[in-house]
């Protein structure tokens, strides 16, 4: 069997919390035909209704060309190198990936 190295690639990503509610709107397309924010209960159970429980975390229902996939609080959102987004477990993002300093 051959063995493959990932390649190194520099990916976008936001990680979903309130706090940043603004900065994931700018970043992925969240709106019509595009990012959908959630409401998720501790059950993994979500609503997309008017009024946050008091229990919800913040969500993002990612079109993708797997489907749609339900990105939750914490979790970080990824712009890949096709320009296609999609949702990271904290563990694995940290695991993954290195932040890159600007050379800016």
């Amino acid at each position: 069997m051959s063995k493959y190295r990932k390649k190194p690639v520099v990916i976008e990503a936001v990680q979903l919390r309130w706090d940043t509610w603004g900065e994931m709107c700018a970043f992925a397309p969240v709106g019509t035909n595009g990012c959908r924010g959630v409401y998720v209960a501790e059950d993994g159970s979500w609503s997309d209704g008017v009024g946050r429980p008091n229990d919800a975390r913040i969500g993002l229902l990612i079109p993708t060309l797997e489907g749609e996939m339900l990105g939750v609080q914490d979790d970080w959102i990824i712009k890949g190198v096709q320009g296609e987004f999609y949702p990271c477990k904290p563990d694995i993002f940290a695991a993954t990936y290195g932040e890159v300093e600007d050379d800016d």
